[in-house]
């Protein structure tokens, strides 16, 4: 779990991380986010000269926003938990604003990261699974029900692995960190090895990880041409922990990406700006929003 004590101009004044040692169930778990969201406030109060005037809070899963509920999250083991009133109560009555973790993160990068002075922009960050932020003048669209930008789920191998969706052939399934990490452990004959340890080797030039990545690239090219044609982004912003390899990933992506395209325009493919700290600011990000909703209205 990280968190932030955020400015309204998006600076990071302080910033903590706790263990979330999701074993403990789902309970205890959204038990030690009030207890983080709480010495958080006091922190502020007490080195900083005053108090957290509103909170923001970005959970994975199937978020309904509106309603300030966590729907679904199956690592957490959470349903329908009313995350906002619960951080309200304990708050003090402050008001809270519950996200997305990839749409907040997305928004963030899209207002102060790599995104910045972009209209419409395409956030994807490649960690465990593959999600994406669609951003539009300074706002991440939702979907009509919480489900825009779900791009790991585009089939781009019919006869691909089966994935935890239901589908075959998803684009996480392939493309993902946690993909190249299971290519990688096989092709090496390495059960500890991950993702950065192949990232490795591509730079070293062993073989078998070159065809291992060679296939990642192919397969998370072929869903971000699905992307870039159905939104037409002008920027597209590669994050999570794959993207840390840098080149090693971005030179092959841009060309097979480059190679697919046909009428498309093709985008700026850039790394990502901020980071894991894009969750925790872009949560910033949101509580600032709702009060200014609040004063406007």
């Amino acid at each position: 779990m990280k968190a932030a004590l955020v400015g309204t101009d998006g600076a990071l004044l302080y910033e903590a991380r706790r263990a979330t040692d999701r074993e403990r169930g789902p309970d205890a778990i959204v038990e030690t986010i009030l207890g983080f969201a709480a010495d958080l406030r006091a922190y502020g109060v007490e080195h900083l000269g005053e108090s957290a005037v509103a909170a923001g809070v970005a959970v994975p899963g199937i978020v309904d926003a509106e309603r300030g509920i966590a729907l679904y999250a199956a690592n957490l083991g959470w349903r329908d938990l009313p995350l906002r009133d619960l951080l309200a109560a304990r708050l003090g009555g402050v008001p809270v604003a519950l996200g997305h973790d990839v749409r907040t993160g997305g928004l963030a990068e899209g207002r102060i990261g790599a995104g910045r002075g972009s209209d419409r922009f395409f956030f994807v960050p490649l960690g465990t699974g593959i999600a994406g932020a669609i951003g539009i003048d300074g706002t991440i669209e939702a979907g009509a029900h919480g489900y825009a930008g779900e791009i790991g789920h585009v089939v781009v191998r019919p006869d691909g692995p089966v994935c935890g969706c239901g589908q075959t052939g998803c684009m996480e399934t392939l493309a993902s960190a946690a993909a190249v990490t299971r290519a990688w452990a096989a092709a090496s004959g390495d059960p500890e090895a991950d993702a950065a340890d192949c990232a490795k080797a591509v730079a070293s030039g062993d073989p078998r990880a070159l065809a291992v990545w060679a296939d990642a690239v192919d397969a998370l090219a072929a869903g971000l041409v699905t992307a870039l044609t159905l939104l037409d982004p002008r920027r597209l912003i590669i994050g999570g922990g794959l993207a840390e390899a840098g080149e090693t990933l971005f030179t092959p992506l841009r060309a097979a990406v480059e190679e697919r395209v046909t009428f498309q325009k093709l985008p700026e493919i850039v790394p990502a700006a901020l980071g894991d700290t894009a969750g925790c600011l872009g949560a910033g990000l949101l509580a600032w929003d709702l009060l200014s909703t609040e004063v406007s209205a």
